[in-house]
């Protein structure tokens, strides 16, 4: 689509700050409150510029969570073209900046929009049951680390402490512990109910889980993080986005190791290396694999990556051919 205006807005958790450009010419900059109404007001105002029209706009904003939620809903209600871009993409692709504000920084995400007009991705809403599990997933990530929390301090005073103290300090939080776990339990029953309960997702999810090593954690956390698989349909670009990709790095005559980059999700990489060791240990021939590559002379941990990507190009390959994973599949050839 070809844009005349852009519009670049600093996302905070209380204002909003919108500064319009036509081409590349700068016209204003306007602060509101991050609110349905003061949005709403901001468009109307919009509509006064002479010969704009929402579909010749673009909303560009920089990824911050919940924040978004107001702007997102608004312009989507009002058919924005909406840009959501990380925050890191944006910086990187402006050079060497000084000094920043919340009015400069919706300046530069503007001229980030028109810079790369003929190449923004628009975005599009993932569906309520996505959300509720995202939502969910959170929750449980949050309570696991409460968990771990309490747990890993009592933990360590047994071993350092009179075992009279220990058990004072277990039974003051044992309460606690036991609320969380029991928290746990209904969270992850609200999980597996929302999954079940879809048949898109319960789709997603048993071809992902049909993979050896990938739990319903990780299974859950693929179709969060690839938008059902709509987002990212690709193994390679999943790898890259999960940091198990790696990436060569020579200049001239010097030729370094290929290394994985530290831009990465890093709760799913977590994830992908605990699967992988499970699949090591219970998959006949990623055992093999491992132990052929180690005995050759390969790091652990670079075989272990390698593992990673096996998995998820199993997934995806699972996932695009619309079928569960077959240790002895064969190809059907026409």
């Amino acid at each position: 689509m070809e844009f005349e205006f852009f519009i670049g807005i600093d996302v905070s958790k209380n204002e909003l700050d919108f500064s319009v450009q036509q081409g590349k010419c700068f016209l204003f900059h306007r602060e509101i409150s991050n609110e349905p109404a003061g949005i709403k007001a901001f468009v109307k105002e919009l509509k006064q510029l002479p010969g704009f029209e929402m579909n010749k706009a673009v909303f560009c904003m920089e990824h911050t969570g919940i924040y978004n939620n107001h702007a997102l809903s608004c312009l989507h209600e009002k058919k924005g073209n909406i840009c959501l871009e990380a925050a890191s993409q944006i910086k990187n692709s402006l050079g060497n900046i000084r000094g920043k504000n919340d009015k400069v920084d919706s300046m530069r995400i503007a001229e980030y929009a028109y810079r790369n007009r003929e190449s923004l991705r628009l975005w599009a809403p993932k569906r309520e049951v996505l959300i509720q599990l995202s939502h969910y997933s959170g929750i449980r990530s949050r309570l696991l680390t409460a968990q771990k929390m309490l747990k890993t301090p009592l933990k360590e005073l047994v071993g350092f402490s009179k075992v009279k103290v220990a058990k004072q300090n277990q039974a003051l939080c044992s309460t606690a512990l036991k609320a969380i776990k029991g928290d746990l339990a209904r969270v992850d029953q609200a999980i597996a109910t929302v999954v079940s309960g879809d048949p898109e997702l319960k789709r997603l999810f048993d071809i992902a889980t049909s993979v050896c090593g990938i739990g319903k954690v990780t299974g859950v956390q693929l179709l969060i993080t690839t938008n059902e698989f709509k987002d990212i349909d690709q193994a390679k670009q999943y790898a890259c986005y999960a940091g198990v990709a790696p990436f060569t790095d020579e200049s001239g005559k010097v030729k370094k190791k290929a290394r994985v980059s530290h831009m990465a999700n890093k709760k799913v990489k977590t994830l992908l290396h605990l699967a992988a060791m499970v699949a090591i240990q219970y998959n006949p021939e990623l055992k093999v694999f491992y132990e052929r590559k180690v005995l050759q002379g390969k790091h652990k941990m670079s075989v272990i990556n390698a593992v990673r990507n096996k998995l998820i190009e199993r997934v995806f390959a699972c996932v695009n051919q619309n079928r569960k994973y077959e240790k002895n599949y064969c190809r059907l050839v026409a």
